[in-house]
């Protein structure tokens, strides 16, 4: 499994099918998915980490596996992908970290080093994150990255922030 990032506490690789079990521990976790439509099943699980498989080919990035060293722990996924804001289609970085690992900054750790990937690897100019406007954590994890505000937009019926960083 390739290796993409490695921070001091984590490293992030390509997702692959085995991940299934442990990616559902995030993605299956109604409290982990309340901003979401619904939790996701194992077949909905499956259809994302395809997904990124088809986003690293066609992007060389997607969302990319969470691993804690210490100890070899899948914690949950992280990574960069095209998303739309409106009528643009932006590099935006996401996240879902397992619930028991929360509030220990490891979304922001990897966040960090995903947007160092997005701009001296990839050179994106710019990179955003967007939420639903209840979703102050994630917020959070974009402002301690050096996000600021972009505009506020609705997806899906729902009003979203979406936040942005320049590569300067």
């Amino acid at each position: 499994m390739k290796k993409i990032i490695e921070t001091e506490r984590l490293y992030l690789r390509e997702l692959v099918m085995e991940d299934v079990q442990e990616l559902s521990k995030v993605l299956s976790d109604p409290e982990s998915m309340q901003y979401y439509n619904e939790p996701f099943n194992e077949e909905k699980v499956e259809k994302w980490i395809q997904w990124n498989i088809d986003n690293y080919k066609k992007y060389n990035h997607g969302l990319w596996a969470v691993i804690l060293k210490d100890g070899e722990k899948f914690i949950g996924d992280c990574g960069i992908t095209m998303q739309a804001i409106e009528n643009e289609i932006v590099p935006e970085i996401g996240f879902h970290i397992i619930k028991k690992y929360w509030n220990k900054g490891y979304a922001t750790e990897a966040a960090i080093a995903c947007k160092d990937y997005a701009f001296d690897v990839l050179n994106y100019p710019k990179i955003f994150s967007y939420t639903t406007l209840e979703n102050i954590s994630s917020q959070k994890v974009a402002q301690k990255i050096g996000m600021q505000t972009y505009k506020m937009f609705e997806k899906n019926g729902e009003k979203q922030i979406a936040q942005v960083i320049f590569n300067i």
